[in-house]
């Protein structure tokens, strides 16, 4: 099987698909968000209009999409992937989703003489991009024979899970334990912390014991840097979480430990860094406990947690706010609006940091917001903050654009400590 569609060019599936071109398959791509299909077109790549173009020229379909919703509207929207399917292709699912809708497309594809194969993957961004992804699969074992090349072209081993469902199931219990692994590290990391233990020293000792893991080789060097850019985001982790706490309810497994962990995960994302990686779980800790988890390039010995680091010189806060020195820090600020009972919708707008005052900041932004409306302020990723949650108490208009006033919640006293610094440093004002 050489002709080979690919929807959904996400962290995951871009790099598969850019794999399958490189080792010389023609690949059709499409994407449901337009503008992610520049870097694969350049390898080679052809585009379809829809799921239902790419069915039609294609021998073997592979999807990589983020939810169970997402994946309703691939294979059964309007022009979806189901609707022009033809006989003897065979579709791949490497999506996580319930075993429930895996069994279900199965079937349907079925029905249409085409094979159907549910292969989510272990590994993140970094596997994907190297090809040493492993696939779970679920659904007839002499089809997934005849497609191991290409998937191995992708990854480095093929695991046959058992029927149709059997691969989104293994994923589902998978990441269970992958989530259970991440908080128990950071809890640990948390514990260190409390006692005075040096973050590094610690996770030097984790990586040597009894408490080594997969979870903490991949993401100490990361903590350590508080490099939170996405391998596998937060929310995608409580999202299978989820899926896996319903699927325990229905096979009647008792599962208190995923319970516990998927509060902790919950919590994360209330704290408005769902799109992080799911390492920023460390950000939980650190609000229980009053003071960073991990290392940080730019926290000063000994600096009090309350925001007090006096220098000789004087507060440099207290200073740059005298002088009123007028910032320029790009932002991103993410905009939530009620839809109906339990459901948000979303937008990410881009903003400007003017000035930081007491009790908030000043922003600068072309959109237009509302007075009382909650944001979640995301800094620069060399501010090393999580995002903020803010609400919006002032509002001037000058020359077009929007100055808000926004009053910050929840930020921890070590935090705004590290604000200041990044401020002071931005600015110019730190001696």
């Amino acid at each position: 099987m050489n002709r080979i569609g690919f929807i959904g060019l996400g962290v995951m599936g871009a790099p598969m698909a850019a794999n399958l071109l490189r080792k010389g398959y023609q690949v059709t791509i499409y994407n449901r968000t337009a503008g992610k299909a520049d870097a694969l077109i350049e390898l080679g790549a052809e585009i379809a209009s829809t799921p239902a173009a790419l069915a039609r020229a294609s021998e073997l379909v592979m999807t990589m999409i983020s939810n169970d919703d997402a994946i309703r509207e691939v294979y059964y929207g309007e022009n979806g992937l189901l609707s022009e399917v033809m006989p003897g292709t065979v579709v791949i699912d490497s999506s996580t989703i319930s075993p429930s809708l895996a069994r279900a497309i199965g079937e349907d594809i079925g029905a249409r003489l085409a094979h159907f194969l549910d292969a989510p993957v272990t590994g993140s961004k970094p596997a994907a991009e190297g090809g040493t992804l492993v696939f779970m699969v679920g659904g007839d074992a002499a089809v997934m024979e005849r497609v191991q090349d290409v998937l191995l072209a992708m990854g480095r081993k093929v695991i046959h899970m058992g029927p149709s469902g059997s691969g989104a199931t293994a994923k589902l219990a998978h990441n269970t334990v992958v989530g259970i692994n991440a908080a128990a590290l950071m809890e640990g990391m948390a514990i260190a912390a409390s006692g005075g233990i040096d973050a590094a020293s610690f996770l030097e000792l984790v990586g040597s014991g009894g408490a080594a893991s997969r979870f903490t080789e991949m993401k100490a060097p990361k903590l350590l840097e508080r490099d939170f850019s996405v391998q596998f985001s937060l929310s995608l982790m409580l999202k299978d979480l989820r899926l896996s706490s319903v699927l325990s309810d229905n096979l009647k497994t008792p599962t208190p430990v995923l319970e516990s962990v998927k509060s902790v995960f919950q919590a994360g994302e209330s704290m408005g860094v769902g799109e992080l990686d799911l390492s920023a779980l460390a950000y939980c800790y650190e609000q229980w406990i009053g003071k960073p988890i991990t290392s940080h390039s730019h926290a000063k010995p000994g600096a009090a947690l309350d925001g007090s680091d006096n220098l000789q010189d004087g507060d440099r806060s207290d200073r740059r706010r005298r002088q009123r020195l007028q910032l320029n820090i790009p932002l991103q600020l993410s905009v939530h609006q009620w839809e109906q009972e339990g459901s948000f919708s979303g937008q990410l707008i881009d903003g400007v940091l003017c000035d930081l005052s007491d009790n908030g900041l000043q922003i600068s932004s072309p959109s237009p917001l509302e007075r009382d409306m909650f944001i979640h302020i995301h800094f620069p990723k060399d501010s090393g903050l999580p995002p903020v949650m803010g609400r919006i108490i002032r509002i001037e208009t000058i020359e077009g654009t929007f100055r808000y006033g926004c009053l910050l919640a929840g930020l921890a006293p070590y935090q705004r400590l590290l604000l200041e610094d990044y401020i002071n440093r931005h600015s110019g004002s730190e001696d």
